[in-house]
């Protein structure tokens, strides 16, 4: 008699984790060239992985870039159909000053989590879900039809995902769409994000001379790019923390009370914050909670800086270009195209004469919010408060998930964001981790939802 899926997974915790190793020591950094083949080998990895749990019609699908891992298990006819959706890629290290207590690479069980760079964003949380399958399958209890997406492009702009999407709708229709790619507060309050924000990613480019000159010889005469795109930046905000480009706000749409007040059951305080990312002090748009600024708020941030001789030693240059990355984080009903033509205009207008200027915009991705009075959500609920004992609470999340909105409108299904990280596992930064007992906890939730969706049909 096959142990029920409970069962199975208590059974097999100890192997499981030790297959999330294996698959978090891939450097599967996709927006890095370098590390293509290890890209690939983390999708040959992932393919061979669902074959071997009992996925039918596994397949990694070749793109221009990056490949695509698809299968399915369509073994329950009349019944739901799920589709599931990850990713496998994961963010660059980059640890110039050694912050990383671990080799991001090798990972490092500790105090209960464990540590590796794509440990929470996204191969735990894929993991998860595919070992939540896996049980259903080995108890013989598999209540719903499966279907994996699994991209490895994530984390450098999902370009080749979307037209995936488009041109797959039939070969991808589902019930439900399923997202491990999100958060909640912690195992202790845990919470189903329900809004996600949009993206607007941009380079802006500032030149000046045609070239590399002497800071002695020319410094004074010459209007240095570097220090032009600093003055453009600093422009680009007020002293409330409002960011200035004209119309950035014309489309963010109004949120009510009622849900505002459901947003301040998970408030986030100033001690918390100094104590997840040890900022002395808050700031931001004033009006605002800090859990609003990021959840029902856009911003506009700059990512990063280059110019001039940033290497060791010294080198006295007038740079003859400087580069800045900026992204926007857009909220309901703002419009990406919209918003970089908008910030194109800006820069365009305070661009002094004594150097020139260019916005490109890179990618970009639609904000997405989740009906919350739907069955499936209500199912959500109850499959966590089984998994982690407690009825979690709905929140916004500040991040972005572009390709949510790209399944609402090519599927037409309904969407749940199923995330099993916490807010302090540090995706993106050092030491990112993942809580075992999360891992574990993830998988019941994801059985117990696929059950209840299973029986209510």
């Amino acid at each position: 008699m096959n142990p029920n899926p409970y069962e199975y997974v208590e059974a097999h915790r100890e192997a499981f984790v030790g297959e999330l190793i294996e698959f978090l020591r891939i450097p599967s950094i996709s927006t890095l060239s370098e590390y293509a083949g290890d890209v690939r080998r983390a999708a040959t990895w992932l393919a061979d992985h669902l074959a071997s749990i009992g996925m039918q019609r596994v397949e990694v699908v070749e793109t221009a870039r990056h490949p695509i891992v698809y299968a399915e298990w369509l073994g329950a006819p009349g019944a739901p159909t799920v589709l599931i959706y990850g990713h496998y890629d994961v963010q660059p290290v980059d640890d110039p000053e050694g912050q990383w207590l671990s080799d991001p690479f090798e990972p490092d069980i500790r105090a209960g989590n464990l540590y590796a760079r794509g440990a929470t964003d996204d191969k735990g949380q894929v993991l998860t879900q595919i070992k939540a399958v896996q049980a259903l399958l080995a108890s013989g209890e598999m209540p719903v039809n499966v279907k994996f997406v699994i991209e490895g492009e994530e984390e450098s702009g999902s370009t080749n995902l979307y037209p995936f999407v488009e041109q797959n709708a039939e070969r991808l229709a589902a019930d439900i769409v399923v997202v491990s790619d999100t958060g909640m507060k912690s195992l202790a309050e845990p919470s189903i994000v329900y809004g996600l924000r949009g993206l607007a990613y941009m380079e802006i480019e500032v030149r000046g001379p045609e070239h590399d000159l002497h800071s002695g010889s020319y410094g004074g005469v010459v209007h240095n790019p570097a220090q032009a795109l600093v003055e453009i930046l600093a422009q680009m905000h007020d002293d409330q923390g409002r960011v200035t480009v004209p119309g950035f706000y014309d489309r963010v749409a109004v949120v009510s009370a009622e849900e505002r007040a459901e947003l301040a059951k998970t408030p986030m305080t100033v001690e918390r914050l100094r104590r997840e990312t040890g900022a002395p002090a808050a700031w931001g748009e004033t009006g605002y909670a800090l859990h609003e600024r990021t959840g029902i708020r856009p911003t506009l941030e700059i990512n990063g800086l280059v110019s001039g001789w940033i290497s060791e030693g010294t080198k006295t240059v007038l740079p003859a270009k400087a580069l800045a990355k900026v992204s926007c984080r857009l909220v309901p009903d703002q419009d990406a195209q919209e918003i970089a033509a908008l910030v194109s205009d800006f820069v365009r207008s305070i661009t002094p004469p004594t150097v020139t200027s260019a916005v490109r915009l890179l990618h970009h991705g639609r904000w997405a919010v989740v009906d919350v009075s739907s069955p499936e959500m209500q199912a959500a609920r109850d499959a966590y408060e089984f998994g982690f004992g407690k009825q979690p609470t709905l929140v916004r999340e500040g991040g972005s998930v572009p390709i949510v909105g790209a399944f609402q409108s090519a599927l037409h299904a309904p969407v749940i964001l199923m995330g099993f990280g916490q807010q302090d596992d540090n995706l993106h930064g050092p030491n990112e981790k993942f809580a075992l007992a999360g891992f574990a906890g993830g998988m019941k939730t994801a059985i117990k939802f696929y059950q209840i969706i299973g029986q209510r049909g």
